[in-house]
């Protein structure tokens, strides 16, 4: 296999990995996933970095949306169902404004494990492991279930496999209808406190495909999509062992998901995940934070994308509201200046976390639309494409972010604050941020 040992691997020093009492269990549970088979195909992340491709030139707008950080107990038929809702309902308004295809990908089917700012949490005097989301502990604050466990990276991979087979069943069989899709915005500007400023663009939608009907156009496409997975390639000995070489190139892929990124905190280059990751042929991206210079985007490139194919690499930067204006171009302008082919695409997420005062993680709704906004701006000021949005959400309605329409306040959190990890933004932040980047889309 031409890809780096894991022994190899971990001579590097990898960032953010599970400390395992039980080495043999480890190897026991990564011998088990050597065998399994694929979750996604070679082909399809072959057809998704084409999509991706075409973001790279200004002909398409990728969307990425999803849970923070999945769990084994939110594999449900309602869960995986309302999350795929809310992103096709987001997809239709950013396809009508933008005017070009939109691709649509979730952080679904392996989003697993969370990258934490400490080993350690304490709690009344009490000191366990950090919760590592539930592909490496489980999130009770109890020593049994704070100790690393690798079957659950066996775990990991039967509840990849049956939301993508919710998600197949889905986008193929009717579900992902685009009439049925449209009704469902209709119904979120007809209900929604702040619906009706969007009214304007659902009636053009609405118009669109009345026009359609009646002079009989009715596509493959208006009943079906394509929808792609992806997470975070974080412990070493799951992306590993689920890293196969295709029989029609001889070349390795990553069959974990169709789209693997590396995180702002393991994003060195000298690290053991840019070095696996350098090795896959899925398309890859990487969170570019306010610590990064112009020069490590140009490095990173160098080793992630050496052959500087269109579609193979995305950057997916992550500043804050209030650094995205001032830390953004400088990276823009150096990687356009070498002629370095990529995707620019906006987390405004994780640069936008703050604690409530009633101790709750949370987020703005301003401060992500402000840093959306940003992002827009400076690629509007450089003459290049913002590129798409990643974005952590649900389709429920969770009370995590404050602000939107439904002017969540911190007193709020409490109702129905559902995240193991981060903020999300619920089902109406999420629509309302889809027609506000759609406005910013019409003059992009």
């Amino acid at each position: 296999m031409s890809i780096p040992d894991l022994e190899t691997l971990h001579a590097l020093g990898p960032a953010q990995q599970p400390t395992y009492p039980d080495r043999a269990a480890v190897d026991a549970a990564v011998s088990r996933l050597r065998t399994v088979p694929p979750l996604v195909f070679a082909g399809e992340c072959d057809d998704l970095k084409e999509k991706i491709a075409a973001v790279t030139r200004g002909e398409a707008f990728l969307l990425q949306g999803g849970d923070c950080a999945e769990t084994f107990a939110g594999v449900t038929a309602d869960n995986v169902r309302n999350k795929l809702r809310v992103l096709l309902q987001m997809a239709v308004v950013l396809t009508y404004a933008a005017s070009v295809p939109v691709v649509k990908v979730g952080r679904i089917a392996g989003q697993y494990a969370k990258p934490r700012s400490s080993d350690l949490e304490t709690r009344n005097g009490v000191t366990l492991p950090a919760y590592r989301g539930d592909a490496v502990n489980g999130f009770d604050f109890t020593p049994e279930a704070r100790v690393p466990d690798p079957q659950r990276l066996v775990d990991v991979y039967n509840s990849s496999a049956a939301t993508l087979n919710l998600v197949r069943a889905f986008v193929t069989g009717g579900y992902a209808d685009l009439r049925q899709v449209h009704a469902w915005n209709t119904d979120f500007v007809r209900e929604s406190p702040v619906g009706q400023r969007y009214e304007r663009i659902a009636g053009e939608i609405e118009r669109a495909l009345t026009f359609m009907e009646v002079i009989g156009a009715d596509p493959d496409e208006f009943h079906r999509v394509d929808f792609h997975s992806s997470h975070e390639a974080l412990v070493l000995e799951y992306e590993h062992a689920m890293t196969r070489i295709d029989s029609r190139t001889d070349t390795p892929y990553d069959v974990s998901g169709h789209f693997v990124w590396i995180g702002e905190r393991t994003r060195q280059l000298d690290n053991a995940h840019v070095e696996l990751l350098s090795h896959i042929r899925n398309p890859i991206g990487v969170k570019l934070g306010p610590s990064t210079s112009p020069d490590d985007a140009l490095a990173l490139a160098a080793k992630l994308n050496p052959d500087n194919e269109p579609g193979r690499l995305t950057f997916i930067t992550r500043f804050g509201a209030g650094k995205i204006r001032e830390g953004l171009p400088p990276l823009v302008e150096k990687v356009q200046a070498a002629g370095v082919e990529v995707a620019w695409v906006c987390d405004p997420m994780h640069g936008n976390t703050f604690e409530a005062s009633s101790g709750y993680k949370t987020r703005a709704f301003d401060d992500v639309i402000e840093e959306v906004q940003g992002f827009f701006d400076v690629h509007r000021s450089l003459g290049t494409w913002p590129g798409g949005i990643h974005v952590e959400l649900t389709g429920d309605d969770v009370t995590e972010c404050v602000g939107g329409g439904e002017e969540l306040a911190e007193i709020d959190l409490g109702n129905r604050y559902e995240s193991v990890c981060d903020p999300r933004l619920n089902r109406v932040q999420s629509l309302e941020l889809a027609f506000l980047v759609a406005e910013m889309l019409r003059k992009a």
